[in-house]
């Protein structure tokens, strides 16, 4: 079996989807896709590709009250957090939340001009 990718600065790297019932998410994702899941507490679970225990996580479930507007929150992965805090403020983005720390390392949200939230995370 191969290594899994590294993560690449700046790509796509891993998609949130806010869940009202976490335990029902994963029930749903599990059946009708065979996903698996890493659990970190009762309000996040992370989802692994379906093709074995060596896969990387590609996306989490996160529990809230509701489902956030504009649908699933695409995480670009970043090599200097604090660099792309620069970049996308200098580039007329807006930080809307962090930068913070998560059990993966840290993270920031931001919009764009557009208005689209994105966030950007690192594991340091």
């Amino acid at each position: 079996m191969s290594e899994p990718a590294p993560h690449r600065h700046h790509a796509i790297d891993y998609v949130e989807l806010t869940v009202t019932d976490l335990a029902e998410a994963k029930r749903f994702y599990a059946d009708a896709f065979g996903w698996e899941f890493n659990d970190y507490g009762p309000d996040y679970a992370g989802i692994r590709s379906p093709h074995g225990d060596s896969a990387p996580e590609v996306g989490g479930l996160r529990l809230d009250q509701e489902v956030r507007a504009g649908g699933p929150l695409v995480l670009l992965y970043s090599a200097d957090l604090d660099r792309s805090v620069r970049a996308v403020t200098e580039a007329g983005g807006q930080v809307v939340n962090g930068p913070y720390e998560f059990p993966g390392g840290r993270r920031f949200h931001l919009t764009d001009p557009s208005g689209n939230e994105l966030g950007v995370w690192a594991e340091q």
